[in-house]
């Protein structure tokens, strides 16, 4: 069995595409995932699976959730290897880290979709895009960015969703469980 981390983008947010989380887990735990377990209310859940497929379990899930639900959600999956090395290789300091945003991309952006927003300046956010993930410091807090999942979706052209530090570090200790 292969642990693995779900990210649902877009879940449980303002009232919107709500699941709640002990019906997201039995609804896994149908599908033949193993030690399904959940992490807060944003859409991480850390399961086992002999699949080695990710796009196909993404589907398959993303698949059970609209049937469920009656809405889409964006799945990505990565593993606990993956999560650590996104977090092993974030390019800030140990403060800025900490205090970071990690925006997690389904696919490698294009280079050139990359260069062109990497040479845009925002006072206060501070970024590095690399083919996995978007990192972001936000000096003023997130409460008040310009830069957030959509804009990088729409910019990069490429599906995304974000954690914070505490929260990239909690499904790290989760998926070695």
């Amino acid at each position: 069995m292969i642990t693995y981390i779900a990210f649902l983008r877009g879940i449980n947010v303002g009232g919107h595409k709500k699941v709640p989380m002990v019906e997201l887990r039995n609804l896994l735990t149908q599908l033949g995932l193993k030690n399904v377990q959940s992490y807060i209310q944003s859409g991480n859940v850390i399961f086992q699976s002999s699949n080695k497929n990710l796009e196909n379990l993404e589907k398959n899930i993303q698949k059970s959730i609209l049937n469920h639900f009656g809405f889409e959600v964006h799945i990505l999956i990565r593993t606990p290897l993956v999560l650590e090395s996104i977090l092993n290789n974030c390019p800030f300091s140990e403060e800025k880290k900490t205090n970071s945003y990690f925006i997690i991309l389904k696919q490698p952006p294009e280079a050139t979709l990359i260069e062109a927003i990497a040479k845009q300046n925002f006072p206060n956010e501070e970024f590095i895009i690399t083919e996995n993930c978007v990192y972001i410091y936000y000096s003023l807090g997130a409460g008040k960015a310009k830069l957030g999942v959509n804009w990088f979706e729409k910019k990069l052209k490429v599906i995304a969703t974000a954690r914070n530090y505490k929260t990239m570090i909690k499904l790290q200790a989760l998926s070695r469980e």
